[in-house]
């Protein structure tokens, strides 16, 4: 499989659905509106902001509704703004019981109406069933863990291997200690039915917050896999730099991540910061309205708690900043492992069974991108530890 270079320039009549001179202007404004707020033109922002709110709405067509979503970030950011207050990153206050479980319910649905989730989850799993070969005894420590979706189809493939295993546990990190528990019995249960011996760790936090890597409660024998979802809907890790020194004491058998192919950096512009996401985000509008219609009360769940909630820390709040993971990852003797092979041979199988058309899987350097049309969306990667000389 190949690549070709993507256009990363204001998004094109090509990326956006039912293009037009209407798509045409709503996204002109929503960037004349934003480079006003670039340039601290407020005043002048927010009258852009009155007319884009009278022409757009988040139930229209797909240019319609990311400029909704667009415009309602850069009114945060406006407000914020004219308050005097700092925009911050991502927030560090836990999120509450009911919004965890607002957002995890709108992922279930994000993972029924298009195969990134699966995506996420299938290529992880199949580089950590290959890293376990000869393994018997299991730790699989998930920086994110939320419902535990990912799990159940592990465990399946393992409880299918010739070789049982003597153990198979997972530690969970999330906000929410009865999240965490409500996860953990879900697992339990589905891996009695196999005859599974498992067990789950639960810790209220984030990685990167940890003193020492003995908190994760690696034992020995153990083979230990390290799962790393990247989102931009809450912060997962803390301190991404310290999450790293984590691993590589912990020296973990395998790191698999997932990340968005945003390379925005809070070094950089804000209008860049800005014309990228957007480039970004149409993109992913435009794959949900090819598949679900503008009425479909799914495709809004999705659009309005996900997709929307992201557009805000990246546009309001200036997202978090971009490490450099192959580089970061080569700082602590970490190495790549390619996906090419049976990764890459189950992915493309995966997204032949399902009904989107549209998605276009690469192979490039060992890695994995799942991409709508020209456009790259998520990128899965695997890493291993190598030994000091």
């Amino acid at each position: 499989m190949t690549t070709k270079p993507i256009d990363r320039d204001f998004p094109s009549s090509k990326t956006l659905e039912n293009d037009g001179a209407a798509a045409i202007k709503l996204l002109s404004l929503l960037l004349q509106c934003a480079e006003h707020v670039a340039t601290d033109h407020l005043r002048e922002a927010s009258t852009l902001l009155s007319e884009i709110s009278e022409i757009c709405s988040p139930f229209g067509s797909s240019p319609e509704r990311v400029v909704a979503y667009f415009a309602q970030a850069l009114q945060t950011r406006v407000i914020s703004s004219y308050l005097s207050s700092a925009c911050s990153t991502l927030s560090e206050k836990p999120l509450s019981v009911a919004q965890s479980q607002k957002i995890f319910s709108a992922l279930q649905t994000f993972n029924a109406v298009s195969p990134l989730i699966k995506f996420s989850h299938f290529t992880a799993n199949q580089a950590i069933f290959q890293a376990l070969d000869g393994e018997d005894s299991v730790h699989i420590i998930d920086l994110d863990v939320m419902q535990g979706l990912q799990w159940p189809a592990l465990f399946y493939i393992l409880a299918s291997r010739p070789r049982k295993l003597r153990s198979i546990r997972i530690t969970g990190f999330g906000s929410s200690s009865e999240l965490l528990a409500s996860t953990g019995r879900r697992l339990a249960d589905f891996a009695s039915s196999l005859n599974l011996p498992f067990e789950f760790h639960p810790i209220e936090g984030k990685i990167g917050n940890l003193i020492e890597p003995s908190q994760l409660g690696t034992r020995q024998g153990e083979a230990v896999v390290v799962h790393w979802m990247q989102h931009r809907l809450y912060d997962v890790t803390g301190n991404d730099l310290e999450t790293l020194e984590i691993l590589r004491r912990l020296k973990p058998n395998l790191v698999t991540v997932v990340e968005q192919e945003l390379s925005y950096d809070d070094g950089g512009s804000f209008l860049g910061r800005f014309v990228e996401a957007l480039h970004y985000y149409s993109a992913l509008f435009d794959a949900l309205g090819d598949g679900l219609s503008e009425e479909s009360g799914e495709r809004f769940a999705v659009e309005q708690i996900v997709l929307a909630t992201e557009i805000r820390h990246i546009v309001a709040h200036g997202g978090r900043k971009r490490v450099k993971w192959r580089e970061e990852f080569n700082r602590v003797r970490f190495r790549p492992v390619s996906l090419r092979g049976n990764p890459a041979t189950q992915a493309g199988l995966l997204l032949g069974m399902l009904p989107w058309n549209g998605y276009t899987l690469v192979e490039e350097n060992g890695t994995l991108r799942l991409g709508w049309k020209d456009l790259s969306l998520l990128t899965a990667s695997a890493w291993i530890s190598q030994p000091f000389h």
